[in-house]
């Protein structure tokens, strides 16, 4: 349903994003993971064409969803699939929603322009769909104003407007962003189920682990702009070969003993006037030799997964 080959992003003459590679199918989870600044959004920005808005480019690589090709396509085209068979769950949503319009209406206009309801048969649409969210009294709801709803509500009404259109693919940014633990862990089981009930291809981007491990089937590691392992979940899992995967993977607590210590990883991502030569992980990897610092690592496969480390494997 959805592939993206060797994608490559720039701004002006800066390439934050280069060599992301995956494939997804209907009722696939496809989990993106990597710490803040990894290019994790400017993926999913640009598999929704949403890159000229910021001033940014696809050049090079390419984006196929259900056989089209999607980096040359025209705007009127795009538009028509944004928000339509391609939706999206945005990042946050203290600020997706309109303040000065009641929900309704802003779930309701999806239908209109993408299944060409009318006004009555949207609103219908969107209290059916309030009700499979497990939002309690849809009706009364499409009344309210976004400050009148918890987090965890708004995050609903936002997953609401992406299911509007019934899509094929549906790319959630960091759904859970913001909202406590508990919410946290409703938003992912509604996502698991609506990906088996209605056989959605997801792409989930999260900078947790644990959510990955929960939820995918397949897992792409970025760092630095590039997918550094991609594979099986269970493989990632079971025995991880890039060691900055081995890193976010140790960072998962454990357990619930009072003298367990939380283990993190020394250093930050570079950003992307800084990216190191060669492998762009050296700098904070404990297996680094001299050769990490000089070439940039191709992917070496090992089973359905693949890692590009000049070790990889090596260390655990």
């Amino acid at each position: 349903m959805l592939e993206v080959r060797d994608l490559e992003v720039a701004f002006g003459p800066i390439a934050p994003l280069s060599g992301v590679s995956f494939s997804l199918a209907k009722g696939e989870t496809l989990g993106i993971v990597g710490e803040s600044g990894s290019g994790k959004s400017l993926t999913a920005m640009s598999i929704m064409g949403l890159l000229p808005l910021s001033g940014g480019r696809i050049t090079a690589g390419s984006i196929i969803f259900d056989g089209q090709e999607l980096t040359t396509l025209a705007e009127p085209v795009y538009r028509k699939l944004r928000g339509g068979r391609l939706g999206l769950i945005t990042q946050n949503p203290m600020t997706s929603l309109d303040p000065l319009q009641k929900i309704g209406p802003q779930v309701d206009v999806v239908a209109k322009l993408h299944l060409g309801m009318t006004s009555r048969e949207a609103r219908a649409r969107t209290i059916e769909i309030l009700g499979t969210l497990r939002i309690p009294e849809p009706k009364t709801i499409c009344d309210r104003y976004p400050h009148q709803m918890s987090g965890g509500m708004k995050q609903r009404i936002v997953i609401a407007m992406a299911l509007a259109a019934d899509p094929d693919v549906l790319v959630a940014d960091e759904p859970t962003t913001a909202l406590d633990v508990t919410v946290q862990a409703q938003i992912i089981r509604l996502l698991d189920d609506l990906v088996k009930k209605r056989d959605l291809a997801l792409v989930l981007i999260t900078h947790d682990m644990s959510v990955v491990a929960q939820t995918c089937d397949k897992v792409v590691v970025m760092y630095a702009g590039r997918a550094i392992e991609h594979g099986p979940v269970e493989d990632i899992f079971h025995a991880p070969q890039h060691p900055y995967t081995q890193a976010l993977i140790g960072c998962i607590p454990k357990g619930l003993s009072e003298d367990e210590h939380l283990t993190g990883i020394p250093g930050t991502v570079p950003t992307v006037v800084n990216y190191p030569k060669g492998c762009a992980f050296h700098p904070r990897c404990k297996a680094a030799q001299a050769i990490c610092s000089t070439d940039r690592p191709g992917f070496v496969t090992k089973g359905q997964s693949a890692a590009a480390c000049h070790f990889a494997g090596a260390v655990q």
